[in-house]
């Protein structure tokens, strides 16, 4: 008989496996990153029903298993997917959010309680529509990529440390005076800059006042493939 474990998850994305099986990529809040297979789920008398569909966060009872643990039961925790689906804006926003968390954690059963609290919050505002959706998941892919070693110095230029910020380079990290900047450094304007840290720090008093500017959610978008070294196939969907 297989070890179980009991956890709570976020599911992520699934792929058919046989004829009736899917494989289900989740975040838990314990095991980190997992994969796991739903036997049966697609079959019309599933007990799962659509429990275990992308942006569902649900409790768990998993069977370990040789290549791939097993789902023996499943109990929704909070339905967002139902919220998400019914809003094409959310729906768009919460592929953003899926999508960078699954390609960010490269390591299954690695713990990552900040990451999966993280993502919870994001996919509840979006299913309550607490903001708006793009300016959401916007602020989930700096605030994952930052929890992940990976936030833009905005306060100094990385070169100098002087307090002038006329400058943005990926590349560099962070913001670049006039004399140090990069010939990949960005120009930017001081609202860009305000926006942008407030997405990093999920400062919703400036958010909210007035939409993103085009320069930022471009910013966002090279800042996401550069550090997880693929594109965020999502973000480039709602940009173009």
């Amino acid at each position: 008989m297989m070890p179980l474990y009991r956890d709570e998850g976020v599911v992520l994305r699934t792929a058919k496996l046989g004829e009736a099986d899917r494989i289900i990529t989740l975040l838990t809040r314990e095991h980190g990153k997992i994969r796991a297979v739903a036997k049966g789920v697609r079959r019309t008398k599933s007990r799962f029903g659509a429990r275990l569909e992308p942006f569902m966060r649900v409790d768990l009872l998993i069977a370990e298993g040789r290549s791939l643990d097993v789902v023996s039961q499943a109990e929704s925790v909070a339905s967002y997917g139902a919220a998400i689906a019914a809003d094409y804006a959310a729906y768009e926003a919460a592929n953003v959010i899926v999508e960078t968390i699954d390609k960010l954690v490269s390591t299954e059963h690695e713990q990552l309680p900040n990451q999966y609290r993280l993502l919870i919050g994001a996919l509840n505002a979006l299913a309550k529509h607490a903001h708006a959706s793009q300016t959401i998941s916007e602020s989930y892919v700096m605030r994952a990529l930052a929890l992940a070693g990976w936030t833009p110095r905005l306060a100094t230029c990385v070169v100098c440390g002087k307090p002038e910020r006329r400058y943005f380079s990926i590349a560099s990290g962070g913001v670049m005076c006039e004399a140090d900047h990069t010939t990949d450094a960005r120009r930017i304007a001081p609202l860009v800059l305000s926006q942008l840290d407030a997405l990093i720090r999920g400062d919703w008093s400036v958010l909210d006042n007035a939409p993103l500017e085009r320069i930022v959610q471009e910013l966002v978008e090279d800042w996401g493939e550069y550090y997880l070294e693929r594109p965020i196939r999502s973000l480039r969907l709602i940009d173009s």
